[in-house]
């Protein structure tokens, strides 16, 4: 959990946000980290290999969105991500990015396949679990983004997967991963919710040519650099244009910068600036 400093840019998908920190790949969560320095703590809460079916008992877990202010017991052994919306010196989640559909577009048999309905019905549940006053998870000033699945590229996909001991079958497809992604949109548009459209950036970046999505992907499935840079440049867009509040620019430090300090009573201007 973050200290209660700085509140929270929370990150929350699967094993592509997991690597949004991975050396070499100048990843999106380590961009947003460096941006948002002294302004928002960017927390990964990347969950390798699960689907939203998996997700949201683990999402129903975060004490952010629990209302009551009674300590409990069990505290140290939740999933803390971030604090209680109605302790004003807790960190809250200022922001919060939903980026599943990659392993719920698995198909079937593979323990990791969602319906596409049961997926859309998932994204709705934690929207809303956000968004609704009747939720026990209530929290009305945070920022929901939803971000579409990439594109599958089969051609590498398939490559990788028979090159590994034993070898595996094709486990994705590029229709239905393209409808999953179009599946978010539905449920931002219908929800209320700014959504990066990664697959269509993606995709158009590629020249709509599955096998020049190499460019973006590193195995056929996550990102590489290039994927990271292009899916991190979409993000900021849609913060600037929906958001504008909570984009870097338009945050004041959490403490004053250097010059701006007393020097002769540093300690009355070291007051936390802690602004919604």
């Amino acid at each position: 959990m973050a200290a209660n400093i700085q509140d929270v840019f929370m990150l929350f998908g699967d094993s592509i946000t997991q690597g949004g920190w991975e050396p070499d790949l100048n990843g999106f969560g380590q961009r947003l980290s460096h941006v948002y320095a002294r302004r928002l703590d960017v927390l990964n809460r990347g969950l390798s290999g699960y689907n939203t079916d998996w997700a949201i008992p683990v999402f129903e877990q975060v004490r952010a969105f629990i209302l009551s202010t009674e300590p409990r017991a069990s505290a140290t052994r939740e999933f803390k991500c971030i604090a209680k919306h109605t302790d004003t010196h807790a960190p809250k989640v200022r922001v919060l990015a939903i980026w599943f559909g990659a392993n719920d577009a698995c198909i079937q048999p593979s323990p990791q396949h969602v319906p596409l309905a049961k997926f859309k019905a998932n994204l709705v549940h934690m929207v809303n679990m956000l968004k609704s006053p009747t939720s026990p998870h209530y929290s009305p000033t945070t920022r929901i983004i939803l971000i579409t699945p990439p594109p599958v590229d089969t051609y590498q996909r398939r490559a990788d997967l028979e090159a590994r001991e034993p070898p595996l079958a094709l486990d994705r497809m590029f229709e239905v991963t393209r409808a999953y992604a179009k599946g978010v949109q539905e449920v931002g548009m219908a929800e209320g919710v700014p959504v990066v459209d990664v697959w269509t950036t993606l995709w158009i970046g590629a020249d709509r040519n599955e096998r020049e999505l190499k460019k973006y992907l590193r195995d056929g499935l996550h990102l590489n650099a290039e994927g990271y840079r292009v899916m991190y440049d979409a993000m900021i867009a849609t913060i600037a244009r929906e958001y504008p509040e909570v984009h870097y620019d338009n945050l004041p430090y959490s403490f004053p910068a250097w010059a701006e300090i007393n020097w002769e009573n540093p300690a009355e201007s070291l007051l936390l600036n802690k602004k919604e």
